[in-house]
């Protein structure tokens, strides 16, 4: 009695099995969270250190050196990166996929708190943050505008009333001000008056470190009652700041109003933050790497509703941009598709079957196995994401598949007279074994998928396992349920009436004509040979010729500009210039709004475009626009670029290093040379940037050290006499209603235009005089680095640009022409996508490989022999992969080249990859079919020749009927349009151009190889069970 039979005979038993995969499913639906990507540890701990005055140069050799030394020696550390600008040395700190982001945070902190030490007195103490590496953006930005508030009120509300709400919602990791003008006590100094009053700025700063002090006294302690003590010794208000005194002389009292202007204003004017043209306030808000970003922004819009039921009036406050409505979008056009692949394939099975007894099979086992499917999701601990969403989208086409070879195998068995239950118990008898091995070969495939490493292995293991895990559930359905319904619902004869006997005689003249089709090529086996060989041969070079990226470009909704302005520039001037580049970005007809973030020398900004059903062009049609008109403004660039399609992408798809122990000058002029190449090559949308500038203007304070000498004086007292004049940093901090804030006092902005000025300032001379700082030092200008840049603690030049041919080729140009110029000693290395394509983009031969080995030692033992799975894999997985290849050898490189198959071309990137091995196993499906048949029917007496040509006959209508499905199922993919619509068309048009033009091939070219390599299973056929029965030894039924 075989396993089957206990369902067929034991129906109950079956449906409580069906009921159970339905009860587990439903309830997983419920529980899964969305996401956008799977949850990877794709992470990157920046550590900033400020130091308030300090020229790039000290801040590298003081505070990044050290620093970088000492993290080096932490635990998964894919690269580390350092930028030392004027004031402020940034180490990013890449780490490797899937490490502990919490693991690596705590090495890296206790390694900086090794060199603390180390680092000048004057640096603030090192800030680590830990952050996502593709969230460099956050999920939501909140615009806060008001006509009758200064952007430092805005700041203040915004610290005491929204933050803390937003930050105390689940899932929320941070939410932070952006453009914030934080309240600070600011001490206008007059070095003028100073100077009348023999007032140092070091005196100052003494008499503020002095004068505002925090004292915390204790309590006194009776014998039955205790007082706690307070002392009024820390300054609260303007007027109280103004009031201190500096020194009396003479019985006056020298006061800091006297010599300074005091008034409450901002820590920093460094910044200014615009939406849609209007000045603003912005909060970001990320949520925590493993939160559900969707629920997370719901609850932020919840949030936002009832904040602006409380804002003072005349402030607005609204959410400016949510990163979540692109995942909405993509997950809802997801489900369409999903619904129109669930009509097409019902509508092709009934065009198959003619009955809708038939159909009702695999139709019920369809949703069965997605629901089983969605069960596993839970169970692995997988995500609701664009990519799980996928798999569910592909497999509506192969879960009917098996459902589809036992009805139609139970419907030849009627037709030959037997009893419906006689009938079913046969027909899933003969198919144990395809369809286990149908569903083990499908599952191996998906196998290597999963198990490789790298951003491809974490990217698509939800992927192929929920695919791998759909068809065993089908597997399931297919040997338990579709028997049983066969048994119930086929009647005998049903396919001589109406529709069903229609088809059935059409599907009659097609077996003949394929029949007198497969006698000529069986005669013509050496010609069969031949295009075989020619085929599989020409797929290697079409493979090699094939336009390579990571990811297609995906329609996101949104443009991000990159502004770059003059070193020397003021926030005045690119403010100016950036309301240009938000006047380019509003006249766009798709505009939605703008955000802007501008700083004195650079900037970022982006423009959010209508949904995708209420505009006509997609996101790339209306780059090219954008890009022309910035490019139009004079006094900054402004790059447009779209987000990276996958997580983890840098700012622009190229980013390449160029990193040697040579001086940044000498790196920099190669730089140069290869962006001249670049330029030239026609390659890149715009000529590529190099992020190294030495076009800084810098004025040096020459010290006359023997004049200092003879005054008596030091060059610490000179040099902090200077930098508290110009330096900006702050001495202490006092206190707002419970709040603490900086005291900074500096000089006036009228009083430090040019360098020129500088000699104005008095500092502290002999005895306590004031004498010119002109006496003592003359000014030296040159130019400089804007910042010194390392990679891996190498000084390093990086180039970055759009490329307009694929990612491969443009990168493949770089390598070559940095080959040609750069001496021994340089190092070549990649950032962001470039990287991911570099480490990546190789991996794919050997998942493909392991694939086809591990179908070939499935089958292997499935068929106990080695030749079956040959004839197999050979005559059918070369030429499906050919077929597939069209689709991408076809493509042009260029996509601003017109041509003719633009609209059904794709290139070859991880999506389409994934397309190819999956193609493996669904093509060696239909080998499985006509070889297992042939091997049984050897047995029952037939020749080797008749065998194959028989039960290449019989099977045609299951292959053909599962293929159609298998087509119907994905072509919608090709169609789809909207957001993340170029993913889906390129794994689309692989499997569906593999399976079309691959079962065509195997169909006649599987059998020649069978006659070629099988073997004789004649002397097999004693030792056969089927054979016994079907011979009528035994009595099947009873």
């Amino acid at each position: 009695m075989k396993f089957t039979d206990i369902f067929i005979r034991r129906p109950v038993l079956a449906l409580v099995v069906n009921l159970l995969i339905v009860i587990a499913g439903v309830q997983a639906i419920f529980t899964l969270t969305v996401r956008q990507y799977p949850r990877s540890d794709n992470a990157m701990v920046t550590v900033t250190t400020t130091y308030v005055g300090a020229s790039a140069e000290l801040v590298r050799g003081f505070i990044t050196t050290p620093l970088e030394r000492a993290i080096a020696g932490a635990d998964g550390i894919d690269y580390i990166q350092s930028q030392s600008t004027q004031n402020l040395s940034t180490i990013s700190v890449r780490l490797k996929l899937n490490y502990d982001p919490i693991k690596a945070l705590s090495e890296i902190s206790s390694k900086v708190d090794q060199v603390r030490g180390d680092l000048p007195p004057e640096a603030e103490v090192p800030i680590l943050n830990v952050e996502s590496a593709d969230s460099q953006f956050a999920s939501a930005y909140l615009s806060f505008t008001s006509p009758d508030l200064e952007q430092n009120q805005i700041t203040d509300y915004l610290t005491r009333v929204v933050q803390p709400r937003l930050s105390a919602l689940a899932g929320v990791q941070r939410a932070d001000i952006l453009g914030a003008r934080t309240f600070a006590m600011r001490i206008w100094l007059k070095p003028d008056r100073m100077a009348a009053l023999n007032v140092s700025p070091a005196a100052v700063r003494q008499a503020l470190a002095a004068n505002n002090y925090l004292s915390a006294l204790g309590q006194t302690k009776g014998e039955l009652v205790q007082i706690n003590l307070t002392a009024d010794t820390d300054l609260r208000s303007p007027e109280e700041f103004r009031q201190l005194a500096i020194r009396s002389e003479n019985g006056a009292v020298i006061r800091l109003g006297d010599i300074a202007d005091v008034a409450l204003g901002a820590e920093d004017y460094g910044a200014e933050v615009r939406f849609t043209g209007k000045t603003a306030v912005f909060i970001g808000v990320w949520p925590l790497p493993n939160a559900n970003s969707i629920d997370v922004i719901k609850l932020v819009r919840e949030e936002m509703e009832s904040i602006q039921k409380t804002l003072p009036s005349g402030m607005e406050g609204r959410v400016a941009y949510d990163a979540t409505e692109y995942i909405n979008s993509a997950i809802h056009e997801v489900l369409k598709t999903l619904g129109d692949t669930l009509l097409i394939v019902v509508i092709i099975i009934f065009l198959f079957l003619g009955s809708f007894r038939a159909v009702a099979i695999p139709v019920i086992a369809i949703p069965l196995s997605l629901v089983g499917a969605v069960f596993l999701m839970q169970a692995f601990g997988f995500t609701v994401n664009l990519l799980t969403l996928l798999a569910v989208v592909l497999s509506v086409g192969l879960v009917v598949d098996d459902a589809i070879v036992v009805v139609e195998n139970v419907e030849r068995h009627l037709s030959q007279g037997e009893s419906p239950l006689n009938a079913a118990i046969l027909g899933a008898r003969e198919l144990i074994g395809p369809l286990i091995a149908m569903t083990v070969t499908l599952a191996a495939v998906y196998a290597p998928i999963g198990l490789q490493g790298g951003l491809t292995g974490s990217l698509f293991r939800e992927f192929a396992f929920t695919l791998a895990g759909a068809v065993t559930i089908s597997g399931i359905v297919a040997l338990t349920l579709s028997p049983v319904m066969s048994a119930k619902l086929l009647k005998p004869g049903m396919e001589e009436r109406g529709l069903a006997g229609r088809i059935s005689r059409d599907f009659g003249k097609l077996r003949r004509f394929y029949g007198r089709l497969l006698e000529k090529t069986l005669n013509a086996r050496p010609a069969i040979y031949l295009i075989w060989l020619v085929v599989s041969a020409l797929a290697v070079p079409m493979f090699i010729m094939s336009a390579t990226e990571l990811a297609p470009m995906e329609d996101q909704g949104v443009i991000f500009g990159i502004l770059d302005a003059s070193a020397d520039a003021t926030l005045d001037q690119t403010s100016r210039d950036a309301a240009a580049a938000n006047r380019v970005f509003l006249s766009t007809p798709e505009a939605k709004f703008t955000f802007q973030i501008t700083f004195p020398s650079s900037g970022f900004g982006g423009l959010v475009v209508a949904p995708w059903e209420q505009r006509d062009r997609t996101v790339a049609e209306i780059l090219p626009e954008v890009q022309a008109k910035l490019a139009a403004i004079p006094g900054i660039r402004m790059f447009p670029v779209t987000p990276p399609a996958l997580p983890g992408g840098g700012d622009f798809p190229v980013e390449f290093i160029l990193a040697s122990t040579a001086p940044q000058e000498e790196i920099l002029d190669f730089a140069r040379q290869l962006q001249v190449k670049a330029m030239q090559s026609g390659m890149f949308a715009f000529p590529p940037l190099i992020d190294v500038k030495i076009d800084q203007p810098q004025a040096e304070l020459v010290i006359d050290r023997d004049k200092v000498a003879a005054m008596g004086l030091s060059l610490a007292s000179v040099g902090g006499d200077v930098g508290a004049m110009l330096g900006g940093n702050y001495v202490n901090r006092f206190n707002i209603d419970g709040r603490s804030y900086k005291v900074i006092p500096q000089v006036q902005r009228v009083d430090r235009l040019t360098p020129e000025q500088l000699k104005d300032i008095y500092v502290t001379g002999p005895g306590g005089r004031l004498v010119p700082l002109s006496s003592v030092a003359t000014v030296k200008e040159s130019t400089v680095a804007r910042s010194l840049n390392r990679f891996q603690q190498l000084n390093a030049v990086k180039i970055s640009g759009v490329a307009v041919r694929p990612l491969d080729e443009a990168l493949r140009f770089l390598e070559d022409e940095a080959g040609k110029i750069l001496p021994r000693g340089y190092v070549i290395d990649y950032t962001g996508d470039s990287r991911q394509l570099r480490t990546e983009g190789n991996k794919f031969l050997t998942a493909f490989g392991l694939a086809v080995v591990l179908i070939f030692l499935v089958l292997a033992a499935q068929f106990n022999s080695f030749r079956d799975p040959f004839v197999i894999l050979a005559g059918s997985v070369p030429l499906a992969v050919f077929g597939a290849l069209i689709f991408t050898f076809l493509k042009m490189p260029d996509p601003n080249v017109a041509f003719w198959t633009a609209g059904w071309t794709t290139t070859m990137n991880i999506y389409s990859q994934v397309g190819l091995v999956t193609l493996v196993g669904l093509v060696s499906k239909n080998g499985i079919l006509i070889v297992e048949f042939a091997n049984q029917l050897q047995k029952l007496g037939r020749t080797k020749r008749e065998a194959v040509q028989e039960a290449s006959m019989t099977r045609l209508r299951p292959i053909l009927m599962t293929t159609g499905a298998t087509i119907a199922g994905h072509f919608p993919l090709t169609l789809v349009t909207g957001a993340g619509a170029a993913a889906r068309n390129s794994i689309g048009l692989v499997l569906v151009g593999g399976i079309a033009i691959g079962t065509l091939f195997t169909l006649f070219i599987v059998p020649s190889i069978y006659m070629l390599v099988a073997r004789d299973h004649s002397h097999d056929r004693e030792k056969d069970e089927i054979g016994r029965d079907l011979k009528g030894g035994d009595s099947i039924v009873g």
